[in-house]
C-alpha cells in the first residue's frame, strides 16, 4: 500500500497526533480503500525500521468526509488510559463547522437522542424512551455569519455516530456540502466540518496538551476568515 504523508502535530514514545485528511476512512472497511489507521502504521514501520506488526491503538474516530485533529496511542497502556479519557469525557474535542442558515440563538446546548440503522448508514433522532436510543449532546456558539451561511464552533458532550451532522439538521442547520445529510448539497461539494482541536492529559506525564490544525482555506471556509480563528 502506498504511503500518503501526513501533518503530524505531535509525536512522542506514547502519542501520535495527526491532521486527518478528508475523504478517507479512519480504519479498514468494506470498501477496501486505504484508511488512516493502517497507512500510519506502515508509516511508523518504515520511519523506525520496525520489524513485524507495528502497534497503533485507535481510540476516536472522525467520519470519511471529516478531516482535522486525531490522536493515536502507541502504546496499549496509552490506548487504555485514552479510552478511559473518551469514556469519561474528559478528552475534549472542538469542530468548528459551516451551517447553511442561522440558528436562533448565538450559544447553546443541544440535546437528543439518537439512533443508528446500521444497514443504511445513517443516523435520526428518536423519541428519549424508544430502545436502543443514545443521548447526543453538543454545544455550539457562532463565530459568524455570510451569504446565509453560519460558521459556529462546537464542543461534542458526547460522540455518537454522525452526531452533529444529525443534530444540526434535524433543526434545519444542515451542514454545507454534507452529502448525506443536507438535501441541498450538490455532487462534488466537501462537507463542512473540521475537527479543529483537541484537548487530553498525557497517558503517562498526566501533562493537559492541546493540539490544534488550521481550517481549509477554500469555500466556504474562506468566507469566514476574519472569524474562524477564534480561541477554543
Amino acid at each position: 500500500m502506498k504511503m500518503t504523508k501526513f501533518e503530524i502535530l505531535y509525536e512522542d514514545n506514547h502519542l501520535l497526533i495527526v491532521v486527518k485528511p478528508v475523504n478517507i476512512a479512519v480504519q479498514a472497511d468494506d470498501s477496501h480503500d486505504p484508511d488512516l489507521l493502517t497507512l500510519l502504521k506502515q508509516d511508523l514501520k518504515e520511519r523506525y525500521k520496525k520489524p513485524g506488526n507495528v502497534y497503533l491503538g485507535l481510540v476516536h474516530r472522525l467520519d470519511r468526509p471529516v478531516g482535522g485533529v486525531m490522536v493515536f496511542a502507541k502504546t496499549s497502556k496509552a490506548a487504555s488510559r485514552l479510552s478511559d479519557q473518551v469514556r469519561t469525557r474528559s478528552l475534549k474535542k472542538t469542530y468548528q463547522a459551516v451551517l447553511c442558515g442561522q440558528p436562533q440563538k448565538s450559544a447553546a446546548t443541544l440535546k437528543d437522542w439518537l439512533i443508528k440503522d446500521e444497514k443504511t448508514n445513517r443516523v435520526r433522532t428518536i423519541p428519549p424512551a424508544s430502545p436502543k436510543a443514545k443521548e447526543a449532546i453538543l454545544h455550539y456558539q457562532i463565530l459568524g455569519e455570510s451569504e446565509g451561511l453560519s460558521l459556529v464552533q462546537i464542543q461534542l458532550e458526547t460522540g455518537r455516530s454522525h452526531q452533529i451532522r444529525v443534530q444540526f439538521a434535524s433543526r434545519q442547520l444542515s451542514l454545507w456540502g454534507d452529502q448525506r445529510y443536507n438535501p441541498k448539497a450538490r455532487p462534488g461539494q466537501q462537507i463542512a466540518l473540521w475537527a479543529t482541536s483537541l484537548t487530553l492529559q498525557h497517558p503517562i506525564t498526566h501533562e493537559s496538551m492541546t493540539f490544534a490544525c488550521s481550517l481549509p482555506n477554500s469555500y466556504p471556509w474562506n468566507l469566514f476568515s476574519h472569524s474562524n480563528q477564534k480561541g477554543d
